[in-house]
This record gives C-alpha cells, structure tokens and sequence, in this order.
C-alpha cells in the first residue's frame, strides 16, 4: 500500500502538471496528467479531478466522452448538481434538448438555487418556442441572481418577440443599467426603438452595439435596413462594406449592399454582390429572384447568366 505523504506529493505533481499544461495551451498533455493524478486521488479528490477532466473533455469538443465523465461521477456521487448539470449541457451540445432539459431540473432538484441551471433550461425553451416557460425561468434567475443582465436581456429580446414593447424596454434597460458594455442589450434596444419607429434612437443603440462588438453582424444589417428604408444607399453600402471587412462570410451582408447597388443602377457591383451571397448560401437563391429591387437587372446578360448557373426561376 503506498504511503500517505507519497500519495499526496504525486497527486500535486500531476495537478501542476496538468495545470502548467492546461495554462501553456497543450489541453491535451494537460488531460493526461489529470487521468494519472486520478490513480493518486482520494474519494474527494477523485471526483473534483472528473470535474477538470469532463470540462477539458468539453474543451476539446469531445462531447460524448464529457458526458460519460460526469455521469461516472454521478455513480460515485448521485446528488451532485454539478453532475446533472454537465450532462444536460453535453446532452444539449448533441442536440439532445429534451434529454437536457431532463438533466437540468435534476440539477435544479438537488440545489433549488442553481441559477445556471434555470438559465440554460430557459434558453432550451425559448429554443422550442415556449416562450412562456422561458419567461418564467429566466425570472427565477433574476430571483436567484439580480445582477444577471444576460437574463435580463434575453427577457428583453422575448418580450420584444410578442409585441409586448414596454416591458422589453424595461428589461433591457436594467440590463444595460448593470453591464452598460453588453453589444446584446443594446442592439436589442435598437430593435425596440425600431419597432415604436423612433429611427434616430435605434441608430444610436446599434452604433452603441458595435462600439462593443464589430463582429455580429446583424448590428450592419440592422443599420442598412434603416438607411435603405431612408433611401440613403450610400450610407448603407458604407456601413454593410464595414461589416464585410469584419465578417467577410455573412451572405445576407453582402446581399443587402447589392440592393443598394442595384437601387443605385451600379450594376456591375450589384451583380457581384449576388454571385458572393450565392456563393456563400445558394438557398438564398429564392429571394433573389423575387426581390423588387433587382427589377432593373433583369435585362443584364450577366445577371441572366447567373439566374441560369444557379438554377433561379423567375416569375
């Protein structure tokens, strides 16, 4: 039987390693060490190091594997709410969304406080469209958690969803009040000033947004949809040509700015634009040949021409 003081001194030797490993980006030497450190392990010890090795397993996208580490756990442990609750985050990784929702309320079961375990089966329902259950769970989160502008947010987002403006105005609001650099909350109130038409408002949040965030591209789309309903083409093409530059493979990106070409009779660009968005997704292709403003390309050989190669059917 190895001695105590051995034991012990081993087990640290592979926790620093796997952590040394884990911080120098080498996740997978870093597993390794963590498995050996399981052979030197008390009972304690054993299931936090199933802990590291289930989310290292997540990390690495290794989902099934992460699952089975956590359930391995809840063989040694069965009342672990942290157990439950990486099962159903694996299980909804898988697309198993009812399976994790299961796992969830097992979490929720054994703590009754474990916010993030209402948070993500919010999530899952708001997926389903059972808005009203998200609603509800997301509140029990602010319940649990007041500062928690994620949630606050994503009741914004839901109620702006079903027409309901003031309240969505209001949860916005707080969850900009607690994190006033979150890019979500404010183009989400973009979105509400765009529906109550206050144009300039909404202007002002989705700059905001992208004070904070350059890379989600519905922010230029938002902001081109405005500046196109304003026949300011120009602006629109400025703005979606940023967003570009940012994410070069958004399709509706580039299909925005060649409606702006089109309306703009700069045909050459327009059509280049639709062969990238085409490129990018083909099964936009049914909207382009619906959509009124590529009217004054119809006659365009080259246009034709890609009407053709994509296989586009007109009315």
């Amino acid at each position: 039987m190895i001695d105590e003081k051995i034991r012990i001194q081993k087990r640290r030797n592979y926790i620093v390693l796997a952590e040394k490993s884990y911080l120098d980006d080498d996740i997978k030497r870093s597993l390794c060490f963590y498995k050996k450190a399981l052979d030197f392990s008390s009972d304690s010890e054993y299931i936090n190091t199933l802990f590291n090795i289930a989310l290292i397993y997540d990390e690495l996208e290794f989902f099934s594997e992460s699952m089975r580490t956590y359930k391995e756990i809840l063989n040694l442990d069965k009342d672990n709410p942290g157990a439950y609750y990486g099962v159903a985050i694996m299980e909804e990784q898988l697309g198993n969304l009812d399976k994790a929702l299961e796992y969830f309320f097992k979490a929720i079961e054994k703590d009754e406080n474990y916010d993030r375990a209402y948070y993500f089966a919010a999530n899952i329902y708001d997926l389903k469209g059972e808005k009203f259950e998200a609603i509800r769970l997301y509140k029990k989160v602010i319940t649990l958690k007041p500062d928690d502008y994620h949630a606050y947010n994503n009741l914004g987002s839901l109620y702006e969803e079903m027409g309901e403006y003031t309240r969505a105005y209001k949860m916005l609001e707080k969850s900009i009040k607690i994190n006033p650099e979150f890019y979500k909350s404010l183009f989400n109130m973009g979105v509400v000033y765009k529906r109550l038409k206050d144009k300039n408002k909404a202007l002002k949040y989705y700059y905001k947004a992208l004070e904070y965030n350059k890379e989600y591209h519905y922010i230029y789309l938002n902001i081109s949809a405005i500046y196109i309903e304003e026949k300011e083409y120009n602006k629109s093409i400025e703005i979606l040509t940023e967003g570009i530059e940012k994410n070069p493979t958004k399709e509706d990106l580039y299909y925005n700015r060649a409606c702006c070409y089109s309306l703009l009779q700069l045909e050459e660009e327009a059509i280049k634009d639709i062969r990238k968005s085409l490129i990018l997704n083909p099964s936009i292709k049914r909207f382009v040949e619906k959509d009124k403003d590529f009217y004054n390309l119809y006659k365009n050989k080259e246009f034709r021409r890609i009407i053709k190669e994509f296989n586009l059917q007109r009315d």
